[in-house]
């Protein structure tokens, strides 16, 4: 198995939140040695001016980061009005963060039920959202709000002039499952 084929996959996984050196040799089953090795292998390969990306040490975590030298690039993405549409799942995501403002990351997902990691972080790359400190829940998440272009983009003056949503409960009735809408016929009746 190619092994950095794996670091690279398991970089390419955790995203922004990055991983330690312990957790490689951890999911990896190898030494502190052999992963500093399979780091600085992969990091060489990135080198290259052919390649977008690069291994940052950034905390105590390495991550995938691009490179700095392509900025203006990256830059006209994210201005480019082409690009300024946002996708359904962009929508619902900002949608959430509005109305539950401040909110994690862990909550937006578990109210969408999939990971939003990359849709929050092209929301923040657009300037729509925007780390607004950190939770108090144990490892201090970061919280997210709403910015100023969040309500130009839609025409709002405050965030109190979202609509209003109203929750509907949805009540579901017991039902006895021995119970049956069918009489059983006794020998009276026959």
């Amino acid at each position: 198995m190619n092994l950095l084929g794996v670091l690279e996959g398991i970089l390419f996984v955790v995203g922004d939140e990055g991983v330690t050196l312990n957790q490689i040799c951890d999911i990896m089953s190898i030494d502190a040695e052999e992963a500093k090795k399979l780091l600085m292998d992969l990091r060489k390969s990135y080198e290259s001016d052919d390649r977008g990306i690069r291994i940052s040490y950034l905390g105590d975590a390495f991550k995938l980061t691009t490179k700095k030298e392509h900025k203006e690039y990256y830059q006209k993405l994210i201005e480019n009005p082409e690009n300024n549409t946002l996708s359904s799942a962009a929508l619902e995501t900002l949608a959430i963060v509005a109305y539950n403002q401040p909110i994690t990351r862990v909550e937006i997902d578990e109210m969408r039920g999939v990971s939003c990691v990359h849709i929050i972080r092209r929301l923040v790359a657009k300037g729509l959202i925007k780390e607004a400190g950190k939770s108090t829940m144990p490892g201090r998440p970061n919280l997210y709000a709403t910015t100023s272009e969040f309500l130009d983009y839609f025409g709002l003056s405050s965030i109190n002039d979202l609509p209003k949503v109203e929750s509907k409960e949805i009540v579901e009735e017991d039902q006895d499952l021995f119970t049956s809408i069918y009489k059983e016929q006794t020998n009276d009746e026959s």
